[in-house]
């Protein structure tokens, strides 16, 4: 899961969704917190769709029962990530800064308020690799819900308006190159509510 911020250099990441733990051979009983800066918002590079949840109001040690109160709508956001340098960062024990947060390494689709979306636990993400389908999931097949993590990260970090939180990938992360064109969106939601994802990758 990732959170990150619009207008300070805050951001954190982890994984949440049981298919993709299974993909990655990982093992989690806690949510797996990472940073990414405000100027990640676009090697082995690997895409990741998350959805995003946008902090309406300051937030510090929030109840799970009132959590969904700070917020303030919805995102749809790319994890991009340097696999092979994640890789070595995890074979030496080491944070995954550098695989996570470099420069344009997290487009995000415009702002949708939560009124657009009442139940953020019953969407379909998808994500197009030129034109192939290569992620497809619910969240509904999240490990740990929207107000379970905010809680969480919000006993350890105060949340300001404006933060997002990615919620973690669906299986099927892949790599990418130069001139790849990536489109994102969600299922059932009118594309006048703007969640969608174009990239055009460049170096």
């Amino acid at each position: 899961v990732a959170v990150m911020a619009v207008s300070k250099p805050l951001s954190r990441f982890w994984e949440n969704y049981a298919d993709h733990v299974r993909e990655c051979a990982a093992r989690v009983s806690e949510p797996v917190l990472f940073l990414k800066p405000s100027t990640a918002y676009v090697r082995n590079l690997h895409h990741e769709l998350e959805l995003g949840v946008v902090m309406g109001k300051r937030c510090r040690a929030a109840p799970e029962s009132a959590a969904m109160d700070y917020v303030g709508g919805y995102a749809l956001c790319l994890d991009m990530t340097a696999r092979d340098v994640q890789d070595e960062c995890k074979k030496k024990g080491l944070p995954w800064t550098l695989a996570k947060s470099f420069t344009a390494s997290c487009p995000v689709s415009a702002f949708v308020p939560k009124e657009k979306i009442p139940d953020p636990h019953n969407l379909k993400l998808w994500l197009k690799v030129n034109g192939e389908l290569r992620q497809e999931g619910e969240t509904s097949s999240m490990i740990f819900s929207i107000p379970y993590i905010i809680s969480y990260v919000s006993k350890i970090i105060t949340l300001e308006e404006g933060d997002i939180i990615l919620t973690g990938t669906p299986k099927g992360v892949g790599p990418v190159k130069e001139n790849d064109e990536i489109e994102a969106g969600i299922h059932g939601l009118p594309k006048v509510s703007s969640a969608t994802l174009p990239v055009r990758l460049q170096e």
